[in-house]
């Protein structure tokens, strides 16, 4: 399909605003919606895999002195969520490409055993809430903020602080949060939607709406 083709048939789904949206209705994915949310998830899977062998172990040394800080490094397993949701811009795909990922890091090994399929569903759908909210029609920095910030937030609240840190005290479980959240926000938010610009850039994503905008950006230009 050449890019005029494609950038036509993407301008029945253009928001009032700046953001090309999935075709409607929401609810019905395509097979290639499935099949990329599986890719993108198998990817990241072995990027956490890869992350918790070679480089989480330094996290830890690093943060040693004050292990609340660790928690900085939270951002990068709630990264396939955010991408998920602005590539794929339905319902259920940060929760369903974050819990492949995390079936995969899973299978691969980890130190936290069978606790990531909970965290990947809790970090899922911290950014699943964020979109829903938005009715799936905002898709910038701010969007993806937002969603990796609530991620941070729902997991640590919802499952880190008895699991992995229940005898820290209150003091030090506000700090665990902050940094949690504040590496959603960075690593995850900034990161995800910096990593699907790149993308969509490069035309990995040509059949869906993220790289429309810039196959339409490119078009204006011309």
């Amino acid at each position: 399909m050449s890019d005029k083709t494609t950038t036509s048939s993407s301008t029945a789904t253009r928001t009032a605003g700046r953001y090309v949206l999935a075709r409607r209705p929401l609810a019905k994915w395509r097979a290639v919606d499935l099949i990329s949310a599986a890719m993108i998830a198998v990817a990241f899977g072995v990027v956490f895999w890869a992350f918790d062998t070679f480089v989480y172990p330094g996290v830890s040394l690093a943060s040693a002195a004050f292990p609340p800080a660790g928690e900085l490094a939270l951002g990068v397993w709630l990264i396939p969520a955010v991408v998920g949701a602005l590539v794929i811009r339905r319902p259920g795909a940060a929760v369903l490409t974050e819990l492949v990922a995390a079936n995969v890091e899973l299978l691969l090994g980890n130190q936290w055993g069978v606790g990531v399929l909970l965290s990947g569903f809790l970090q899922g759908v911290g950014v699943e809430i964020v979109f829903a909210i938005l009715l799936w029609r905002s898709f910038g920095p701010a969007a993806a903020i937002g969603g990796g910030m609530l991620s941070a937030a729902l997991e640590i609240v919802g499952y880190e602080w008895w699991a992995y840190v229940p005898s820290y005290s209150w003091t030090w479980k506000l700090v665990y949060l902050v940094a949690g959240i504040l590496s959603g926000g960075v690593i995850a938010g900034v990161g995800g939607w910096a990593l699907t610009r790149a993308l969509a850039r490069a035309g990995a994503l040509n059949a869906f709406p993220a790289g429309h905008e810039v196959l339409e950006r490119r078009a204006g230009k011309a």
